[in-house]
């Protein structure tokens, strides 16, 4: 009876068998939580195959306009979530299925002839259900079988590997990512030290990339999470991360900008100063545009990366390569942006630079004065040459004379 798949699409059909089956699903639930010895071969068999019968199925997605346009201006965080008119009898599917992992009386070298690699391949790939209790319940059995089936691991980060690599670089469609990264964090949270090879390629080929799609709001609260775990473990994965971060850097989206923002924070209160070493200087270039963003949230965020004590030492340590990099912007916000929070932050910035060195502030405040005053006398030329394009083609305007336009002297 368990075995057998009702059409849940009308709801009034076949209504005493799907409660029977119910009722039958929730005394299995009872019986594997509450068993107190080995379960037989013939019995995992039997649990795998119903479990197979019901669970394992194909998605119909929601039909979605394939408008990018319309794509970006649709919030999908604001849909309802689906659901699925069969979900009252999965769930007690899952939950039966929780529960025979994680019971003791569940031999895994038996069990792992039943849970084989087809079964996880399976179970993995209906982490892109559109119910969120239903991923919910996957996260926690994936979690279990990777825990209890140590023969199953590397082939379970192998198909995630791929899972990622095929959201990141064709489709930018999968519902189950953050769950997905929320099991690495477990993860990579028990990786021995040193770490393997294999691992740290994970990290450069699959983790960092996973910061190119837009819809990474979705999960890079897990993201960000599995990222710091690995430069904790191994401080000199920070270079790495950061130059990964910078390679892949919004432009256009302030949105994602604060997020990378964020998890920049993150990564540097792990890093160690020799490691900041080597990517301050792309590091600092980035942060410098930050600092002169028209969207005062991301300057203003930029900015606040001096109230961590950690991040403001090393600067501090380091400030005779940073603070050049950095001064232009500094003096642009403090002039002219239009905020005023961004304002103050900026002179607090200026301050401490100024506090800890005055000569080395000095400067790069007299050379930027003289870019400046180089930039202006630039303009002023290519002003003039342009003035003096419009004279001469108002004085050839009915002729077909071609124009020659000799440098000035100050120009050469």
């Amino acid at each position: 009876m368990c075995c057998v798949r009702f059409d849940f699409t009308v709801p009034t059909k076949n209504l005493r068998e799907k409660d029977l089956k119910r009722q039958i699903l929730l005394e299995l639930v009872e019986y594997v939580a509450s068993a107190n010895e080995k379960f037989t071969e013939n019995l995992m068999l039997e649990v795998v195959k119903m479990v197979s019968a019901n669970i394992f199925r194909d998605f119909t997605p929601r039909p979605r306009e394939n408008n990018n346009v319309l794509l970006d201006s649709l919030d999908f965080d604001d849909e309802e979530p689906h659901v699925d008119p069969a979900w009252s009898h999965l769930q007690v599917v899952y939950e039966l299925l929780l529960r025979f992992i994680i019971s003791p009386e569940t031999d895994a070298k038996i069990a792992k002839r039943f849970i084989d690699h087809s079964f996880v391949m399976k179970l993995l790939h209906l982490f892109d259900s559109e119910i969120p209790s239903e991923r919910e319940y996957l996260k926690s059995i994936l979690h279990r079988i990777y825990g209890k089936f140590m023969v199953h691991r590397p082939y379970i980060r192998k198909t995630i590997n791929n899972i990622f690599t095929c959201f990141v670089f064709e489709e930018e469609k999968h519902n189950g990512i953050a769950e997905f990264l929320e099991v690495f964090g477990s993860i990579i949270n028990g990786f021995a030290l040193p770490l393997k090879e294999e691992h740290k390629l994970f990290l450069v080929r699959t983790l960092i990339p996973l910061h190119k799609p837009k819809c990474l709001a979705m999960y890079h609260h897990q993201l960000s999470y599995c990222v710091t775990q690995f430069v904790e473990k191994d401080f000199k994965l920070a270079d790495i991360v950061v130059r990964g971060l910078i390679k892949y850097w919004p432009v256009t989206n302030s949105t994602k900008e604060l997020l990378f923002l964020n998890e920049l924070e993150e990564v540097l209160e792990a890093t160690h100063a020799s490691e900041f070493q080597r990517c301050m200087v792309p590091l600092f270039r980035e942060i410098s545009s930050c600092l002169n963003s028209l969207h005062f949230q991301v300057a203003e965020r930029a900015l606040l990366l001096w109230n961590n004590d950690h991040i403001e030492n090393l600067i501090k340590q380091n400030r005779k390569v940073i603070l050049p990099i950095i001064f232009p912007s500094l003096e642009r916000n403090a002039r002219h942006h239009w905020n005023q929070s961004v304002r103050s932050l900026t002179l607090n910035v200026r301050k401490v630079f100024y506090d800890i060195d005055p000569d080395l502030f000095e400067e790069c405040q007299i050379r930027f004065q003289e870019d400046e005053s180089m930039e202006k006398e630039i303009e002023e030329k290519r002003e003039s040459t342009w003035k003096l394009l419009e004279e001469l083609a108002s004085k050839k305007v009915v002729s077909n004379e071609a124009i020659l336009v000799r440098p000035t002297s100050s120009a050469s």
